[in-house]
C-alpha cells in the first residue's frame, strides 16, 4: 500500500510518537486525523501539518467517541486504510510501594487507556476498512499498535505498564488471523527508549544515561524513526500478525 494515498487516524497523536506518525503520512502525501484528549496541542499539531491534518479531541476510553470520530474521519477523509494507536500512559507504581500494595485504581486505568483504548481504535477501524475496495494483492486496511519493550522486560515498578503492554502484544496475531479475511493486516512495535513528551522532561543528565544503555546507536531513539517503521509496514503486505522491536538491541534491566 503507498503511504500517499493513506487515510489514516492516530491516537495520541498531538505529540510524541503519534504526531509524527501524522507528520510522515502528511509528508507523503497522505491525510490524516489526530485524536488526542489534549485539545490546545492537538489544534496546533493539525494546523501546523495542514490542510491533509485534522484534529478531533477524543478519549480512546469511551468507546461511543471513538467510534464516532473514528467515523467522523473517515466520512472527512473518503475513507480510512491505516489506523494507528499511540494514545497511553506510564504510570509508576511499585506492587508493594511505601505507602502500600499499588493500587487496583491505578493498575485498572493503565490498563483501561493502554488496552481497551487500543482494542477501541482497532474494532471501529476493522469495521469501517472491511468495506474498502482491495488494492491489488487484497489489501484493505492496515492497523498498528504501540507496544514497548516492557512487554517483554518489565523493570521494577512498571507490573501496570507491562501488563499492558503484553496485553497489547497479545492482541496482534487473533486480530491479524481473524482480519485476514478482509484484507486486513494487523501489527505492533515495541518501541525501547524514545524521546517523547515524558523522556524530554527529565534532566540531560537522565536522558543521555539512558541513551547510552541502548547498544547502538547509544542513544534515545527519535520519534520519526518510530514513523519510518509505520510506513515501511504500510508498504510491506508480508508484514503481518507480529510485534517488531524498534530498540537498538536493549534489553531493560529489573531497574
Amino acid at each position: 500500500m503507498n503511504l500517499g494515498s493513506a487515510r489514516a487516524v492516530v491516537t495520541g497523536g498531538a505529540s510524541g510518537l503519534g504526531l509524527a506518525v501524522a507528520r510522515c503520512i502528511v509528508d507523503a502525501g497522505g491525510q490524516v486525523t489526530l485524536l488526542d484528549i489534549q485539545k490546545e496541542a492537538g489544534y496546533a499539531a493539525a494546523a501546523a501539518l495542514g490542510s491533509p491534518a485534522a484534529f478531533t479531541r477524543c478519549d480512546v476510553t469511551d468507546e461511543a467517541a471513538v467510534e464516532a470520530a473514528v467515523r467522523s474521519a473517515a466520512e472527512r477523509m473518503s475513507g480510512l486504510t491505516l489506523a494507528v494507536s499511540c494514545a497511553g500512559i506510564a504510570t509508576p507504581g511499585k506492587l508493594l510501594g511505601r505507602h502500600g500494595p499499588l493500587s487496583a485504581d491505578l493498575f485498572r486505568r493503565v490498563l483501561t487507556i493502554n488496552v481497551v483504548g487500543t482494542f477501541n481504535l482497532g474494532r471501529v477501524a476493522a469495521d469501517l476498512m472491511q468495506h474498502n475496495e482491495p488494492e491489488t494483492g487484497g489489501e484493505r486496511g492496515v492497523i498498528v499498535h504501540t507496544a514497548s519493550v516492557a512487554a517483554y522486560e518489565g523493570q521494577i515498578g512498571q507490573v501496570a505498564y507491562s501488563a499492558s503492554k503484553a496485553a497489547v502484544v497479545g492482541m496482534v496475531l487473533p486480530m491479524a488471523r481473524e482480519l485476514a479475511r478482509f484484507g486486513i493486516r494487523v501489527m505492533a512495535i515495541a518501541p525501547g527508549v524514545f524521546m517523547t513528551p515524558m523522556l524530554a522532561g527529565l534532566p540531560q543528565d537522565a536522558q543521555d544515561s539512558l541513551g547510552t544503555q541502548v547498544p547502538f546507536p547509544p542513544r534515545l531513539g527519535r520519534p520519526d524513526e518510530f514513523a519510518g517503521l509505520v510506513a515501511a509496514i504500510y508498504g510491506n503486505a508480508m508484514l503481518n500478525g507480529e510485534t517488531i522491536r524498534l530498540d537498538g538491541a536493549i534489553r531493560m534491566q529489573p531497574k
